[in-house]
């Protein structure tokens, strides 16, 4: 069995756990266990059962290690009534919290979202933790998102186990942060080092055939426009494929027709949300039959409304982009110097006003920058190729 079935089964195992009555942060060690002992083991004597073999070792060594913790606390607690005998003539009690078993027939990866993000838990925390246990997702892939140190991130993530276990597994989290989470898996996955981007999907089609909010609908129609895509972002070498560059025959149109049907019945609720301006983005670029015939004009205006509505500086990074492509780039570059340079992947947008502003050697340079900030190796080879090309074009 390979690393994708196991971390598809790890939030399937971990739900069982948790509704057996186990508290969150014992149930995800004891999982974490059997994954390491399933890694051991499975070479050389794999399961016919796969889910039911790890669900009775996760369950063994949960036992196992409430049994030794109990055996411990048995023996501090008979030490503390001698002393407190001894002082008081009176002995103690403690309580057990337990976790609540999730609502019947929800599926226990989804039910497992809602935990994690549960209200008291900070969103940064919730993100971080879902990740970690429903994701799938290393701590230390975790810490290069938030670029932070990995020791940092693993002290938010046993933080916000401590903070849910014992919490009751059927209080309602918030689902803002459920979506959140839905699409910062959904992007790990996309940009292919992980691939969760469908298991993201999956979630989003149980979450918005269980909610009936239209924000719901706009991430499912989001994720379905951007996988639609998947196919035709990477060259047969691994090489990134700029969307203006893609093979429009190698999209899915099934995903885009359904994407769009989604996205209208939920802009037709008129209720607004990132999400939903988001998928209009998506599905403009979808729906054009070239490059060439895209909507500019709509999609800076589908900015507008999403900078009004998150006032994010990457949203506004992207608006730079449309409006180069709408009102031409010396447009573009106006917009652009409206913002901080100091934000992800502002080089490689002024690099590409710059070059289409007919001013190639800035451009070159300013693509070799933005390759040393690339976030992944695919992005940087393509800028570091896109400067190599104006460059050998200077040097004819």
């Amino acid at each position: 069995m390979d690393d994708t079935e196991l971390r598809h089964l790890t939030p399937v195992v971990l739900g069982i756990i948790v509704r057996r009555g186990a508290e969150f942060a014992a149930a995800e060690d004891a999982v974490q266990d059997a994954l390491i002992e399933a890694l051991r083991v499975w070479p050389d004597d794999p399961p016919d059962d796969p889910k039911g073999w790890l669900v009775a070792v996760a369950w063994r060594r949960f036992f196992d290690a409430t049994r030794a913790d109990v055996a411990r606390r048995r023996r501090e607690a008979l030490v503390a009534q001698d002393l407190e005998r001894a002082e008081r003539g009176s002995g103690g009690g403690a309580s057990d919290a337990r976790s609540a078993a999730p609502p019947a027939g929800v599926d226990d990866t989804l039910a497992l979202y809602f935990l994690c993000a549960h209200p008291v838990l900070t969103p940064s925390s919730a993100v971080a933790l879902t990740l970690r246990a429903v994701g799938g997702l290393t701590t230390r892939q975790i810490a290069q998102a938030y670029l932070v140190p990995e020791a940092t991130m693993a002290q938010r993530i046993s933080r916000a186990k401590r903070t849910v276990s014992g919490v009751r597994f059927d209080r309602p989290g918030d689902v803002a942060t459920v979506l959140r989470v839905l699409y910062l898996v959904f992007n790990e996955g996309y940009s292919g080092d992980v691939d969760l981007a469908g298991e993201a999907i999956r979630l989003g089609r149980q979450l918005a055939a269980v909610i009936d909010h239209p924000e719901v609908q706009g991430l499912l129609a989001l994720m379905l426009l951007h996988h639609a895509r998947r196919n035709a972002r990477l060259s047969a070498e691994g090489s990134l494929i700029p969307l203006a560059e893609q093979d429009r025959t190698r999209w899915d149109t099934t995903l885009i027709a359904e994407g769009i049907d989604i996205l209208q019945a939920a802009l037709a609720r008129d209720r607004l949300g990132e999400y939903q301006a988001q998928a209009a983005i998506a599905a403009l670029h979808a729906d054009a039959p070239t490059a060439e015939e895209t909507d500019w004009v709509q999609i800076v205006e589908w900015y507008d409304e999403l900078t009004r509505l998150t006032g994010n500086p990457v949203v506004r990074l992207n608006r730079a982009v449309a409006v180069g492509e709408a009102d031409g780039p010396r447009a573009g570059l106006a917009a652009l110097a409206e913002l901080d340079d100091s934000l992800p992947r502002y080089r490689a947008v002024a690099a590409y006003l710059h070059e289409r502003d007919g001013d190639p050697a800035t451009a070159a340079r300013m693509y070799a920058e933005a390759a040393r900030a690339a976030p992944n190796l695919a992005e940087r080879e393509h800028l570091v190729r896109q400067a190599a090309r104006l460059n050998t074009g200077l040097s004819r």
